[in-house]
């Protein structure tokens, strides 16, 4: 199954504090730490010698491995500034500072990174200038699940119970549940594995659909389980289940980066033709919904239909609105 990149940059982005942390890391460990082969963690590690302190290129990190274990033989400099001065050009200044102002929005932040984050953006828009101007009208927004990342991770050490309220796309409806969390991981998004006590089966949930979340004063319980194997990604469709095949045009391929696939295939006007597997293929109503006029489900024909007619209710809502 295909790994999207969004999935392998956000894995790289870790990998780099994880490596600069152990000098000399095995191999062998660092892959299993990340739930992913060794062939994986060698092409991650062919990719991040191309990548530097600058947008540009700036300091390349010298990281290579003997197969065995892995270097990173400029790490302190890297780190700490020392070599070439570094000089933003206006698109990159703009980026940071984009970036810096949203990361400060995030509610997981403690009060003390917050407040210098907020000095460190109060400076570089001193030496921005008038790029400072250009930036303060965009707006980033991150998914609202800082807090919720802090409690789960709280309830992990002290190994307490959750009770969150969590929204299923699926069935589009809210469920109250009282859960056991085991772990935290990303895989495209943030996720937490657990024991259900609602369903008395273990059950990951995604931080951005908790809708509330309470930390118990109850000591978390899950019975001994064996760690899911990520190395293929988050949902391993089985063979059996059933395939669906999606058409979408140039504005709709970032539907082969957000959702597992068999094969994305080029078609002549710049879209993709996706092919993809899944228990339920009803739950991609949505996403038809999404696209619009970017993309259709091809088949199967039942659910093709049903997205047709679940467009047609909709519009049919929207008629029902008053005119302003």
């Amino acid at each position: 199954m295909a790994t999207t990149a969004i999935d392998r940059t956000r894995r790289m982005l870790s990998l780099i504090t994880y490596l600069r942390e152990r000098p000399g890391a095995r191999v062998d460990e660092v892959a299993r730490a990340f739930g992913i082969t060794e062939d994986e963690l060698i092409g991650d590690l062919g990719v991040l010698p191309m990548c530097g302190t600058s947008f540009r290129g700036g300091d390349l990190l010298d990281i290579d491995t003997d197969g065995e274990h892995i270097w990173w033989h400029n790490a302190e400099a890297v780190a700490s500034g020392t070599g070439q001065p570094l000089r933003l050009a206006a698109d990159e200044a703009t980026a940071l500072l984009v970036a810096a102002r949203a990361v400060a929005t995030l509610p997981g932040l403690s009060d003390g990174d917050r407040d210098a984050l907020l000095r460190a953006t109060a400076k570089l828009e001193a030496a921005a200038g008038e790029t400072a101007a250009v930036s303060s009208r965009l707006n980033v927004t991150f998914e609202a699940e800082g807090g919720v990342l802090a409690e789960v991770d709280r309830a992990i050490a002290e190994r307490r119970r959750l009770r969150i309220r969590y929204y299923s796309p699926g069935r589009d409806e809210l469920t109250d549940r009282e859960i056991d969390p085991i772990r935290l991981f990303a895989v495209g998004h943030t996720y937490v594995e657990a024991w259900c006590r609602r369903t008395e089966a273990r059950r990951t949930f995604r931080l951005d659909r908790v809708a509330r979340i309470e930390l118990l004063d109850v000591p978390a319980d899950p019975p001994p389980l064996e760690p899911r194997d990520l190395s293929e990604g988050l949902v391993q469709p089985a063979p059996t289940d059933p395939e669906v095949v999606i058409e979408v045009g140039p504005g709709g391929r970032w539907v082969a980066e957000y959702y597992p696939h068999d094969v994305a295939e080029e078609l002549p006007d710049g879209g993709l033709r996706v092919r993809l597997r899944t228990p339920d293929p009803a739950t991609l109503r949505r996403l038809a919904l999404r696209l619009g006029q970017d993309g259709r489900i091809v088949s199967p024909p039942e659910l093709a239909d049903s997205a047709r007619e679940a467009a047609r209710a909709a519009l049919a809502e929207y008629e029902r609105l008053p005119v302003p």
